[in-house]
């Protein structure tokens, strides 16, 4: 029995969705077509259009599928968000024309907005007590104010440099979004078992991004206090140098503090600090 993953055929998930799979070990052959086998997973893959994927996942052609959170949320389907994949990070957001004052959502009370997603759009409107005449169009969101179709515009944002060009700028955030792992309810035993091992992987791969493997020279007379500073998963690794009164200390540091880690470590007396990326991280 065969999984079956449905992720987008082309856009803005397509290149995070391939990496993903490739950083889990599972291989696939060259060049995406409509459906196809990996290698050395039981895992089918399909390329589908990013707004299809949670009603297909819905009705069980696909058991599970990778797509964008705003997408998910936009469809309303009863499917599980099993993870968050920390790829394809964007924001759904309320733009206006530059010269526009904006103070608060009261200031769009009466405007015409223009978006794909009406659906958010809506209940960012209602949970604000606003009304607006939503118009809702597919593609080139950004240019619906100059061209006069729409006051403002509520649109998908990753670095807003397509609203600048446009003349708007950002003045809420409607929705977070990232790329998620969706799957269908009641999976069965056997694809479920399969689903957790594709999980395992994907959950290695991110701890994995997210740390740094940590060697360095450190002073016998410091060494506590070094160790103090990187207690690694349990416990650091530490060696005896040939030079005496030196030891080797082996971890793992946290990206989040990462560079005040190693500021820390240098004051401590440490030398020859060598970092090195992690490929994955089982726990």
């Amino acid at each position: 029995m065969r999984l079956k993953l449905a992720i987008q055929k082309s856009g803005r998930l397509y290149d995070g969705s391939l990496e993903l799979l490739k950083e889990c070990g599972i291989e696939l052959p060259n060049g995406s077509k409509l459906k196809t086998e990996a290698y050395n997973f039981p895992m089918d893959i399909l390329f589908l259009r990013d707004d299809d994927i949670p009603q297909y996942v819905l009705d069980g052609v696909a058991d599970i599928g990778i797509v964008g959170e705003n997408v998910l949320m936009e469809s309303g389907k009863d499917i599980l968000t099993v993870e968050k994949l920390g790829f394809g990070k964007c924001r759904l957001s309320l733009a206006i024309p530059k010269a526009d004052e904006y103070n608060s959502a009261k200031d769009i009370n009466g405007k015409k907005i223009a978006t794909s997603y009406p659906v958010l759009l809506q209940k960012f409107l209602d949970k604000n007590k606003v009304t607006a005449e939503i118009h809702e169009i597919s593609g080139s969101v950004e240019i619906a104010p100059g061209i006069g179709l729409a006051d403002a515009v509520c649109d998908l944002v990753s670095s807003g440099s397509t609203l600048l060009m446009n003349g708007l700028k950002e003045v809420e955030t409607v929705l977070k979004s990232e790329a998620v792992l969706v799957a269908q309810h009641n999976l069965g035993k056997e694809k479920q078992e399969w689903l957790d091992k594709f999980l395992f992987r994907i959950r290695a791969v991110k701890k994995a991004k997210h740390n740094k493997y940590v060697l360095l020279n450190a002073p016998n007379e410091k060494l506590q206090s070094i160790i103090n500073l990187i207690p690694g998963m349990k416990s650091p690794t530490v060696l005896p140098l040939a030079e005496q009164g030196w030891s080797s200390v082996h971890s793992v540091v946290n990206d989040d503090d990462f560079w005040e880690v190693i500021e820390k470590l240098k004051k401590e007396g440490a030398q020859g600090i060598l970092v090195i990326p992690i490929e994955n991280m089982v726990i």
